[in-house]
């Protein structure tokens, strides 16, 4: 039942942090501002989550259930204030305060696995709580596909402002449920030594290299990708669906993938395809952009890079499980680094989509020496 309710507040975080990108230009016209511009209502979410990562990790491993709470009010406040007035400086505002938010919900995901599931059952778990996450995401560009024009953007805003307070409502009902003891040999570490125990573990510190620049490309693909494809006949509606099955993709991969890679011991090589895939898929789009390019390509990005994310959070829970949501945070907070990096860069390279995607098929691949320096230190290890 937590995990269920957990979900949804999840998925309705990530449709909030998508609300205006599959209707990037409809936005523009709407509020009167610049495509740039409406990038930022996206933009918001991963730069706010640098920030406010580390204090909600360290929130979370000392008071989860209320941490998670704070999370949920936040979320369903930032998406009311969007509809105080209908223009961009209340709509910016009220995204900033949802992603405020989020850092208390997804940092939670390995903490849920420990108070709620079994040993056995975490990297299941963490894989199903990821896949929320992005099922938000395609709830998010499937509305924007299904209400394009500027003027269905106030419908869009409250369709997902009652999403997200109808989530947060079920979350705090089934918080009420305690959590399981955790086990002695994984006593919890709160405060500013979780925070230490996790920056001062190398494992940790590893796979923040590796997400970092993959989760930016999805973060810049995610936000721009609608302009970036409209040169190439690609419509508006066309890009949402795009977005939406790749983000189902993402789904289906993730109930998959990171469950057959951690049976068979396989996470570092799955993750290393993915980082292949990705930089060849963007590389793809240089070349030979198009509507079937851009499918085939993006939805295949979908399904083997989306996984990576709950493999790294398994991977973070098993190698430091007394600051699990620390280390989660940080984990998140070097992936949106990345993305808030790589979005701008591509933001302002927008105008010309065929270096945009090269600078993300390069960026992408600087991915693999990180994924093998934690692999050295994963193989050397005790």
């Amino acid at each position: 039942m937590v995990f269920l309710a957990y979900g949804l507040l999840a998925a309705a975080s990530q449709a909030l942090f998508v609300t205006y990108a599959p209707v990037t230009e409809d936005a523009a016209r709407h509020f009167g501002v610049s495509i740039g511009e409406i990038g930022w209502l996206s933009q918001v979410f991963p730069l706010v989550y640098v920030l406010l990562a580390v204090p909600a990790g360290i929130a979370l491993d000392r008071f989860l259930r209320p941490a998670l709470v704070v999370g949920a009010v936040l979320t369903a406040s930032g998406a009311f204030l969007r509809l105080v007035a209908d223009d961009f400086t209340w709509a910016f505002i009220g995204q900033a305060v949802a992603a405020a938010g989020q850092p208390f919900v997804l940092n939670a995901i390995p903490g849920l696995a420990v108070g709620y599931l079994a040993e056995k059952h975490r990297a299941t778990g963490i894989a199903a709580a990821s896949s929320a996450t992005f099922a938000g995401m395609v709830l998010g560009y499937l509305l924007g596909a299904l209400l394009p024009g500027e003027n269905h953007i106030r419908t869009l805003t409250l369709i997902t402002a009652l999403i997200a307070m109808d989530a947060g409502l079920c979350l705090v009902a089934a918080l009420r449920l305690p959590p399981r003891a955790r086990p002695e040999s994984a006593p919890a570490t709160s405060g500013f030594r979780a925070f230490r125990v996790a920056l001062g573990n190398r494992h940790v510190r590893r796979l923040c290299a590796v997400v970092a620049i993959p989760m930016g490309t999805f973060i810049a693909l995610a936000t721009f990708v609608q302009p970036l494809l409209a040169p190439a006949g690609v419509s508006e509606s066309t890009a949402g669906l795009i977005l939406a099955l790749t983000m189902i993709a993402g789904v289906i991969g993730c109930a998959v993938v990171p469950v057959w890679a951690d049976r068979r011991g396989r996470e570092v090589q799955v993750m290393g395809a993915a980082i292949a895939f990705t930089a060849g898929a963007c590389l793809h789009l240089v070349l030979v952009p198009s509507t079937p390019m851009a499918f085939l390509m993006l939805l295949g990005t979908g399904f083997v890079l989306l996984p990576a994310l709950p493999i790294v959070l398994s991977l973070s829970e098993r190698h430091a499980p007394e600051a699990e949501s620390t280390a989660a945070g940080l984990v998140w907070m070097a992936g949106n680094l990345g993305g808030v990096l790589l979005a701008t860069a591509v933001g302002l390279l927008v105008t010309r989509p065929a270096i945009a995607f090269a600078v993300l098929s390069a960026a992408t691949l600087l991915a693999l020496p990180a994924l093998h320096w934690f692999r050295r230190l994963d193989t050397t290890a005790p």
